[in-house]
Formats: C-alpha cells, sequence, structure tokens
C-alpha cells in the first residue's frame, strides 16, 4: 500500500515499547550516579562569569581540534568507507567543522554579552516580505567572507517582533546566567556526529542546562573521540555521556532528575517518548505524520518539556528559466548531491523535486539528472532498517530506475500516478522522486510552493533553484513566494546543509507544532547568536560556480552572486571533496595562511 513504508528519520535507539523496569539495576544506579553530579555540576555552572564561560568554550575549541583527524576517521569508517575516501568530506563538514563553527560563534556572543553589548550589534536588520524583521547573520566576518563567497544566510523572526524586541531578547538564558535550569537529557542522533555535541553546547549556552548525553547506538563507536573532544566539559561536571538502548533512553526520560528532554529522531519515536504508548510499532514511525493514536489517549506521560527535531520530506523547487548545458548538468549534479550525501540517511536531504510540466528544458534536465544520480560513488547503505526501506519504495513504485547496485530509486511520478508515498514517507535512504505541477514563472513557482506547503510531509527544510535572470524577473514575486514556504529552514541555490552548517543560522521545524501534532518537531538549535521568536533561516548561494559565476556579473545580471568558489566540497561530484574538507577544518583549527592557500587550490580542481 502507498504510504505504508517506515519512514524512521534519526531514531534515538529508544524505541517503542521499552520500560525502565528492563535495565539491569547496576546500570540505573550508574545512571544516578551520572545525573546526581550533573546537579552539582549545575550549580557550579551558574556560578561562572559569562567570560569564564567564553573562556571554557575555547578549551573545548582546543580539544575538538586535537581529536578533529580521529573524529573523521572512526566516522568515516563507521559507515563502511576507508579514512580518506573522497566522500570523507561529509565527515570533516558534518563533524568538527561543524564544532568548531559553532564554538567560535557561541564564545563571541558570550565575550559580546560579558563586555555589555548586544549579540545583534554590528548585524544588518531590515524588513522581510510580511513586515517581517530580518537579520543578516552571514557572513559577518573576513573568515567567512573567503572560505564561502558568494553565500549569505538571514534569520526571519516571527511576524510582530520588533527590532526593539530582538535586541532586548537576544541572549536567551544568558541574560539571567545565574539561574540555572537542572540537567538536560539529549538523546543523540545517530546518522551526523556534529549534532550530539552541537545540541550539548545548545542546551549548556542557550538554556543554562547542563546535559546527560545518550548516545544512538549507531554512534558507538566515536564515544572515545566525543569524551576527548567535550572533555573540558565533562570535567567540571556539565556533561556525562551514557550509551544503551531503549530501556535505557526509558529510564532516562521518566527519572525524577532530568528537567528537560531534546530528541533528534522520528516523529514515531518522539511520540512514543511524550505520549508512551507501547502498542505502537516501532516500525510505525513516519516522521512529521501527524496525530497518532497514542497522542489521542490524553495527557502525555512525559512530565518535562520537550524539543526535537524531527525531519520530514523536503521538497527541491526546480524554477523553470533559460539554462545553459554547464547549468542543467551543475544543478542536477546539485540535487543528486542533495539526496545522497550519507547515502540518504538525513533529515536534511531533498526527498521531492518539483518541476514544471511546461517547462521547455526539463527533459534536459531530467537526463542529466539520471546521469549525476547514477553516476555519483557507490557506497554503502548503512543506517539500520534501510533495506527495508529500500524494498518498501520498490514496491510502491515497481516504475522506479534503480542504480548503484540497486540501492538507489529514482522516481519520477506521472500526471496520474499516486505521489502519496514518495511526498509523505522520509525514506531516510537514497530514494528521490520527481514530481509536476503546471506553469511557468511566477505561476508555477506559487504553484510549486503551495504544493510544497500542502502535500510533502514535515516543515524543516526547503530547497529552490533559480537562475539569477529568472529570479530578477520575478521581482517582488520571488520573496513573497519564499515568505510563504512553511518552512523552518529555506536554501535558495544552495542546499539546506549550509544552513545547518551555518552557526549563526537556525535550524529547525516551521513554528506551530504540538506535543499532539509535531510534524518536524518543537524549537530550534544551533542559533548562535542566542536570538528568540524566530521564524526561519534563509540561505542563499550562486547559481554558477567560479568561473561562470563572473558571466552573470558581465552580463549586469542585477542578482548574480559574486563567488571566486568552483565547486563546493559537499558536492558528491567533487574530486577534492575530502582534501578541501580536511583542510577547510586544519585552518578553523590552527589559522595556518599557507595550508589555506594549498586547499583552496585543491578547491579549484574540483
Amino acid at each position: 500500500m502507498a504510504g505504508s513504508a517506515p519512514a524512521e528519520a534519526e531514531t534515538t535507539g529508544d524505541a517503542p515499547g521499552a520500560t525502565p523496569a528492563a535495565l539491569p539495576a547496576a546500570e540505573r544506579a550508574a545512571l544516578d550516579e551520572a545525573i546526581a553530579r550533573l546537579e552539582d555540576g549545575s550549580r557550579v555552572w551558574a556560578a561562572l562569569t559569562l567570560d569564564q564561560r567564553a573562556r571554557l568554550l575555547g578549551r573545548v575549541r582546543d580539544a575538538v581540534g586535537a581529536a578533529a583527524e580521529d573524529w573523521a576517521d572512526i566516522a568515516t569508517t563507521s559507515k563502511g568507507l576507508e579514512p580518506g575516501h573522497p566522500l570523507s568530506a561529509e565527515e570533516w563538514l558534518g563533524g568538527p567543522y561543524a564544532i568548531i563553527s559553532l564554538l567560535d560563534a557561541l564564545r563571541e556572543t558570550l565575550q559580546t554579552l560579558s563586555k555589555g553589548g548586544n549579540p545583534l550589534d554590528g548585524v544588518r536588520l531590515d524588513t522581510a516580505p510580511g513586515g517581517r524583521l530580518r537579520a543578516h547573520t552571514f557572513p559577518l566576518n573576513g573568515t567567512e567572507r573567503l572560505l564561502l563567497s558568494g553565500f549569505t544566510g538571514e534569520v526571519w523572526f516571527q511576524p510582530g517582533v520588533t527590532a526593539a524586541d530582538a535586541r532586548r531578547e537576544a541572549g536567551l538564558a544568558q541574560l539571567t546566567p545565574t539561574e540555572p535550569a537542572g540537567v538536560g537529557l539529549v538523546l543523540g542522533a545517530g546518522n551526523v556526529a556534529s549534532i550530539p555535541a552541537a545540541d550539548v553546547l545548545y542546551e549548556l549556552v542557550a538554556a543554562n542546562r547542563v546535559a546527560l548525553l545518550k548516545l544512538n547506538p549507531t554512534q558507538d563507536t566515536l564515544l572515545p573521540v566525543f569524551e576527548q573532544a567535550l572533555a573540558p566539559l565533562i570535567e567540571p561536571g556539565f556533561l556525562r555521556i551514557v550509551r544503551g538502548g531503549a530501556a535505557t533512553g526509558a529510564y532516562l526520560t521518566s527519572h525524577p532528575g532530568i528537567a528537560h528532554v531534546h530528541i533528534t529522531g522520528s516523529a514515531g519515536t518522539f511520540d512514543a517518548i511524550v505520549w508512551g504508548d507501547p502498542a505502537r510499532p516501532a516500525s510505525d514511525s513516519d516522521a512529521g505524520a501527524g496525530t497518532t493514536a497514542a497522542a489521542q489517549k490524553g495527557e502525555p506521560s512525559l512530565t518535562v518539556p520537550i524539543t526535537a527535531e524531527l525531519g520530514g520530506v523536503s521538497p527541491i523547487i526546480v524554477v523553470p528559466g533559460r539554462w545553459s548545458a554547464a547549468d542543467l548538468r551543475y544543478q542536477a549534479q546539485h540535487v543528486a548531491t542533495m539526496r545522497l550525501v550519507n547515502a540518504g540517511h538525513n533529515c536534511i536531504a531533498g526527498q521531492v523535486v518539483i518541476l514544471s510540466a511546461d517547462w521547455p528544458q526539463r527533459e534536459a534536465f531530467l537526463r542529466e539528472l539520471h546521469a549525476a544520480y547514477t553516476a555519483a560513488p557507490v557506497r554503502p547503505v548503512w543506517y539500520p532498517r534501510s533495506d527495508e526501506r529500500l524494498a518498501a519504495a520498490a514496491s510502491d513504485y515497481p516504475d522506479a530506475v534503480w542504480s548503484a547496485d540497486g540501492t538507489r530509486a529514482l522516481v519520477e511520478v506521472g500526471p496520474h500516478a499516486d505521489a502519496t508515498a514518495i511526498e509523505t514517507v522520509e525514506y531516510f535512504a537514497p530514494v528521490l522522486g520527481v514530481v509536476e505541477v503546471r506553469g511557468t514563472g511566477q505561476e508555477f513557482l506559487d504553484a510549486a510552493v503551495a504544493h510544497a506547503n500542502e502535500k510533502l510531509t514535515g516543515t524543516l527544510g526547503a530547497n529552490v533553484l533559480i537562475d539569477p535572470a529568472t529570479e530578477e524577473a520575478l521581482g517582488d514575486g520571488f520573496e513573497r513566494a519564499i515568505a510563504d514556504l512553511r518552512y523552518g529552514d529555506i536554501a535558495i541555490n544552495t542546499w539546506t546543509a549550509f544552513n545547518f552548517l551555518t552557526a549563526r543560522l537556525t535550524w529547525g521545524g516551521f513554528p506551530g507544532a504540538t506535543l499532539a501534532d509535531v510534524s518536524s518537531g518543537i524549537g530550534i538549535v544551533h542559533n548562535a547568536l542566542l536570538l528568540d521568536r524566530v521564524e526561519r533561516s534563509i540561505g542563499r548561494g550562486p547559481f554558477r560556480p567560479f568561473p561562470r559565476s563572473m558571466g552573470d556579473t558581465l552580463r549586469r545580471v542585477r542578482l548574480a552572486r559574486r563567488t571566486v568558489l568552483p565547486t563546493p566540497p559537499w558536492f558528491v561530484s567533487s574530486r577534492t571533496g575530502a582534501e578541501v574538507s580536511a583542510g577547510l577544518t586544519r585552518y578553523l583549527i590552527d589559522g595556518r595562511v599557507p595550508g589555506l592557500v594549498r586547499t583552496l587550490a585543491k578547491a579549484m580542481r574540483a
């Protein structure tokens, strides 16, 4: 039956049906002791000045730098690849690079607050569509301008938030640093190595909450790395890291010493934690599926607040224009990257391409997409139960085109075919769908936005590809359409992974989710400027890489983005992605210009 495939997103190993009593007494005692030590650490944290906290994050940065190589290598091998494999770029960028960037940005925010400043000092504020306040939070320094030339990022506040409101509220719990918030439980993601550490840092800085981190079993091999990298937080009692499965998670979520829960995972696991439905099977965990039977039972079983990042089905809206052969090829590789990074095991992955049925270049683009999708490096599909999800896709779409030894599906859904499964089930595996709507120009864009909002499960991330000339022709209509997209993160001519990796942007579902209808989650993370009442973050990148990007400038296309960057290192088609990503991370660690020069030279050969 269409839509019946399991879609577990990033599970936490806390399967429905587990009970605290299933945990041996010795393990319960060890967890009790860890929580008791964290309660002591919470009082120590509350006694630190903002400057002391900033200096502590500097020590964490040093420790992450020392562990970076092991971090990337172990994460790479845990996914069935050899260290140094071209696709290990993902582990450098999605591991130590992301955490060092976040630490630097959080530390700057703490330093600013400690001196009586405001996190929004030096940040340009203006108005976005609908009268919303917008903060231009990337780039804010020379390093960001150099390493990601042509990329920009914005944070949009919720309607009604004024500039005075935003400045007054910026800082979150660091505005009242002596008020501890107890011990938070972080149920870590199992797919991307930076997520557990980033979530711990956000708990500590945004909420004044020390953390007990329970690793997903898929990341158990990284425990020694996390213990080394986060040692400056572990030593004073601000963090404890534990391993375990469903019984451990069940014990911790019901522990009286836990004041808050944060989960990165699936809506099914979220519902099991919140509503305590032991009858809901672990396989029935469709991310963003809405109100469940458990949620209809009345009062939640979880008695403390919870925040969550839960994924969904992300659209890739391809706005028709006049594209060159090189544009078609490059953007097809871009789309393939959005689906195939980390073998598709990403809440961040694009899953449904929305094309115009009336685009004259539709067939040419699809030919390039099939070629790029097939040609991308073959890799293990490693996440637990991915074989079941691929089998479900094969059942739902018997006409799908398979490649990579039968581990990769591309589904073109015809105008009269059933798109329910591809649009509502987060496969969390290499399954990419293509659907069509009518129209060109503004008519298409409005229809595509409505389709994404109304047909696709979840509200986490949306991607839009549009050439500068078409964007310029649409004018204000383009920005209005972007405002109409109900997603917490939007990427224009880049992938929402840019938003995820950019510390001063926010990451999370569109506001409005509830315990009973959690969609893509509740709350945000990253958010290094500690901004409140955020609606979404928007990343923008160059439509064409260097040197082709210079052509738009010469043609005086107003919205062209000047960039000196070639193919980004995160593209699955990048020949030097691993070397470039490792080099960029090392530059963040040591700031050595000769190494950066060598890295940029390698980037030009991508």
